[in-house]
């Protein structure tokens, strides 16, 4: 009996529209917080402190096309009060790459690779039209473990983030530029551009669907390499734990020489703390 009940309670839910909040374990009202929380997520410069961490993977390396690459980038995001109408957020990239065969006796190399620190100065809260900004240095640090899995120079340059939250949608940019000032005088000085438009639909049952390139522009080399990158991702509770998964597969419409070719995939979980 107790269980023809539940059965009974959750087709009544399901018809006044919140079988989407049950299925996750959620209540109608914490299903508001999730698709509140999934927008904030798409959001880089969000007040909110997170750390995703996404499993990259892309193969059709090298002249041979053989070899392939797993770079897992922890992510964290954390948000600090400059005053009450200014907020500085410190961005992290850490990336563990495991690559093999990326050209002929090159072999496997597995470790850490250079870390990526960026700082942005965002007003806090968004303008009347949904506008939110943020501008300040990024920095490049030399970490990598293995020769092969950085670039052996410090580099810095500016970075900006620019996009618009309307309903269920956000649209931005976030770019950067990097210029090496120091490190081995034997590697390649580095002047390199990078370009993220992208654009995320996000439901009331905090489904996100995304679309966004990360184009980057190497100027000593003159190459482009454009992945064009399509995703979804679910934002859910783990007990009281915010957390949402992530899926995607990308195309690289433009690769430099020896690069990655064809169709990569992206898997990614974010740990979400609001205040």
């Amino acid at each position: 009996m107790v269980g023809i009940e539940m059965v009974s309670r959750a087709w009544r839910v399901a018809a006044v529209g919140g079988a989407a909040a049950l299925c996750l374990g959620l209540a109608p009202a914490r299903a508001d917080e999730a698709e509140d929380l999934a927008k904030k997520a798409a959001n880089p410069v969000a007040s909110l402190i997170s750390v995703p961490i996404q499993v990259n993977y892309d193969r059709g390396i090298g002249p041979l096309d053989d070899g392939f690459r797993v770079t897992t980038n922890v992510q964290p995001v954390i948000p600090f009060s400059i005053n009450e109408d200014w907020n500085l957020i410190s961005r992290t990239i850490i990336p563990f790459v495991h690559q093999e065969n990326i050209f002929p006796g090159a072999g496997t190399q597995t470790g850490v690779g250079d870390v990526m620190q960026s700082f942005f100065v965002s007003p806090a809260q968004a303008t009347a039209g949904g506008l939110t900004w943020g501008l300040g240095p990024v920095f490049v640090l030399p970490t990598a473990s293995d020769p092969l899995l950085g670039s052996e120079k410090w580099g810095v340059g500016p970075t900006g983030v620019a996009l618009v939250q309307k309903g269920p949608w956000t649209v931005g940019v976030l770019a950067n530029h990097i210029w090496s000032v120091a490190g081995d005088s034997k590697r390649a000085d580095v002047s390199r551009s990078f370009v993220q438009p992208f654009l995320s639909y996000t439901t009331h049952s905090a489904w996100s669907f995304g679309l966004q390139t990360e184009a980057t522009y190497d100027w000593e080399a003159d190459d482009w390499s454009v992945p064009i990158q399509v995703n979804v991702s679910k934002m859910t509770t783990i007990g009281r734990q915010p957390v949402s998964f992530s899926a995607g597969v990308r195309y690289w419409a433009v690769s430099p020489t020896g690069g990655p070719e064809g169709i990569g995939a992206r898997l990614g979980v974010s740990f979400l703390f609001p205040k």
